[in-house]
């Protein structure tokens, strides 16, 4: 949370929000956000690996406010989308990429992705965790 208060930039307000979501419902962030310095062959290898997920490319030494060389998403260890420019593009990408190839959530990040698909986007959010319902209803009194 950090970088938020380094800089005033509006995307990186949003990635932090993204990620404390991720921290609200216990899940990781690093499942959904993965964060590279450049491209080599460990950092391939990572992505190769990866099931589902956004991958954010940064140069050495940048700053939180400073554009990341390059943002993208990966299904099945595929670079299947990329050159986004932020991470909140990338994620509402990666949801309709969802939707699109009617993939389901991963399980490490289901929370997560209810909590967009349900409350923030309002599709089908009638039935919501307890979990999801709690955050609810902390939202709609503030």
């Amino acid at each position: 949370m950090l970088p938020i208060t380094q800089t005033d930039s509006i995307d990186v307000r949003r990635e932090c929000i993204l990620k404390g979501l991720c921290v609200y419902f216990n899940e990781d962030p690093e499942k959904l956000v993965k964060e590279y310095m450049s491209i080599d062959n460990s950092s391939q290898t990572a992505m190769a690996e990866t099931v589902f997920g956004i991958f954010v490319i940064r140069h050495e030494g940048a700053e939180p406010g400073d554009d990341p060389e390059n943002v993208g998403i990966i299904l099945e260890g595929v670079e299947v989308l990329d050159e986004f420019g932020n991470v909140s593009f990338a994620v509402a990408m990666m949801f309709a990429l969802v939707y699109a190839l009617n993939l389901s959530y991963p399980p490490e990040l289901k929370f997560t992705f209810e909590a967009l698909q349900k409350i923030m986007m309002e599709l089908d959010g009638n039935r919501l965790s307890t979990k999801g319902q709690v955050l609810k209803t902390l939202l709609s009194r503030a």
